[in-house]
Order: C-alpha cells, then structure tokens, then sequence
C-alpha cells in the first residue's frame, strides 16, 4: 500500500500542502500514520477521503457539514446522492449553453443574410429564433394529422377511377374540408408576422393570410402599421392572442 507525505497526497488532489494541514487540524483528514520525525503520512484510504472532501467542498459545501456527512453510518450514500444532483446541474448548464449557441448561431447566420442590419433588424432575427422551435412544432403536427388525409385523397381518386365507386371522394372531402378550415384557423390562431419596411408585428386576418402568396418561412400581406405590402415574415405568435 503506498504511503503520501502531505505534499505528494496535496499534488495528487491538486491541493495546497496548507489546506491538507488545515483539513488535519479540523479533523476531517487525520494522517494514518507519524514519521519518526513526526512528519504526516497518508494512506490509500485517505487519498480517497482527501478526493471526496475536495469534491464535497467544490459543491461549496462548508467544513462542519462535510465532517457531518464524513461521520454518517452510511456516508457513500449522501455522496452518492450529491453526485447524482451535480450530474443533473451540469446536464441542465450543458443543454442551456448549447440552446444560447444554437441561439447565436442563429443570429448570426441571420445577419449573414443582410445586406445592412439595424438594431431592428437584429430585434427581429432574436425573435425569429426565440419562437423557432415552437413554429417546427406546430408545422408537423400539421403534417401528421394530414398524412392519413391525404392517403385518404389517393385512395379515393383511384377507387374512382378503377371501381367506378365515387362516394370515398365524398367521405374524403366531408373528412378534407373540416379538417383543413380547422388547422388553418389553428395555425393562424398562432402566429403573426414581421413587417420588413416598419418591423413592426402584425397579425393579418385569417383569410388574408389563407390565400395570400407565400414560402415556408414569409407570407406577402400588407402591414396594419405601415401599409407596405410585400413579403412578411413569420414568427410565434404565443399561446395566447
């Protein structure tokens, strides 16, 4: 079994020789034996109880409470526990530092694509981002729910035309047509849109946006606040109107 002296056992934890010292004076670390020049000498074991106050004490917890836990009947099962909850804290720190990056990123990427940016316009790609995720959601819940009507559709029509059969059209557009008025009015019901001339955010009537000229991300409508008429973009409207 090795033997440390108090700066070898320090250096191992990464420790000042003072604080193993001090450690040794509050009876947390007694040394297992003396030298005859009466110099501290540590064991395996206390290298090991050396690590586990470092990391009890890296968790800022103060020198009585680590010499409670060290006194318990079962002291591993605390530690235990403290680990697993510094697990948790890191897991969330981790997934909340990747979510400000891809933030970002995004922003960054977003004022790649303009020619010349404002703080308006840096306000806008902010927002865009903020609510990306939410419209993602949104846009396949709409594909999903219209896979099995659109199977629906194709299914009809061929049975039309191989069986002579016209009436699975008819339950399709008694199917289609509910479900297309409701998801519209769902999906309109959470968005609105940013005017690229004002920046302002505006949301248009449903029918205005149902049947206006768009791509995946913007819609052509015309500005309640300034009137310009071109392409708007779209964002998350909340949960609530």
């Amino acid at each position: 079994m090795s033997i440390y002296a108090t700066g070898e056992i320090a250096k191992l934890c990464g420790v000042t020789v003072r604080t193993v010292q001090y450690y040794d004076a509050r009876g947390i670390l007694i040394p297992s034996a003396l030298s005859e020049g009466g110099r501290r000498l540590y064991s395996e074991d206390d290298l090991k109880r050396l690590k586990i106050i470092c990391f009890l004490r890296d968790l800022d917890l103060p020198i009585d409470a680590i010499s409670q836990i060290l006194k318990e009947e079962h002291p591993e099962k605390v530690i235990s526990l403290l680990i697993e909850q510094q697990e948790k804290a890191l897991s969330d720190e981790i997934s909340d530092k990747r979510e400000k990056l891809e933030k970002l990123r995004g922003l960054k990427n977003g004022l790649k694509s303009q020619a010349a940016f404002s703080l308006e316009s840096i306000g806008d790609i902010a927002v865009i981002m903020e609510g990306k995720k939410k419209l993602k959601k949104i846009r396949w819940m709409m594909i999903l729910t219209g896979i099995p009507v659109k199977a629906l559709q194709w299914f009809s029509i061929i049975f039309w035309i191989v069986k002579g059969v016209w009436w699975p059209f008819v339950l399709w557009a008694l199917v289609a047509i509910p479900w297309g008025i409701l998801i519209s009015r769902y999906y309109f019901h959470h968005v609105k849109y940013i005017c690229p001339e004002c920046h302002a955010v505006f949301k248009p009537t449903p029918r205005e946006a149902f049947w206006a000229n768009h791509t995946s991300t913007a819609r052509k409508l015309t500005c309640t606040a300034c009137g310009h008429k071109g392409f708007c973009v779209e964002i998350w409207g909340g949960d609530k109107q």
